[in-house]
């Protein structure tokens, strides 16, 4: 046997049946969900298109790309964008599909004009939106270009933290990166610098999908 078989055993030897405690349910509650996601986000500095419906978001940010100036722009795989085909619907633009194309990911997106993903929840009370990472679904995407755009759904959204991780009864990805805003620190001097860690610019598109 060897030691790290040892310290294994023993700590095997340890194991007992534990009964965590519930997830803390939040009180708040507020009358209009999405009016109060986009007064936080906006309060953040960031910026939220309402929309009738998808396509109607969509259309939305077909026409802001080209104001943007957007030649290159990654993309997350993941709902809304992997039921598109975006190479057809945007072709003087340079794609690069998170988990789909061939290349350095890394490379394409730290010269990208534009990230664009989906998110896993909105949380009402912060202006935040949640965002999982795995398979198609890359943090690069949506630090490194300069511009963040999500598309968010209003059944997405929530009243904040608490409530989301209650409703998921545990099931909480390993990896989640939370974005109120654009980029923002105050390190030096207490002085607010904008993009120094991330996006400058974070756009989100919500749109209605009752």
């Amino acid at each position: 046997m060897t030691d790290r078989d040892e310290i294994l055993n023993r700590l095997k030897a340890q194991e007992r049946d534990a009964t965590h405690p519930p997830a803390w349910r939040s009180r708040r509650h507020f009358d209009d969900l999405a009016e109060r996601f986009s007064t936080s986000l906006t309060a953040s500095g960031g910026q939220v298109h309402r929309a009738g419906s998808l396509d109607a978001a969509l259309a939305q940010l077909d026409a802001l790309l080209p104001e943007l100036a957007a030649r290159q722009v990654a993309v997350n795989h993941e709902p809304p964008f992997d039921q598109l085909d975006l190479p057809g619907r945007w072709p003087n633009v340079d794609l690069y599909l998170a988990g789909q194309s061939g290349g350095d990911l890394t490379l394409f997106c730290a010269s990208a004009d534009v990230g664009l993903s989906g998110a896993s929840a909105a949380l009402a009370e912060t202006g935040t939106i949640v965002l999982h990472n795995g398979p198609g679904s890359s943090r690069l995407v949506t630090l490194l270009p300069p511009i963040h755009i999500a598309l968010v759904a209003t059944s997405q959204l929530t009243t904040d933290i608490f409530t989301w991780t209650a409703a998921r009864d545990g099931q909480i990805p390993a990896s989640l990166t939370l974005v109120s805003g654009p980029s923002k620190t105050a390190d030096i001097e207490q002085v607010l610098a904008i993009g120094v860690h991330g996006p400058k610019r974070l756009i989100v598109f919500l749109y209605d999908d009752d």
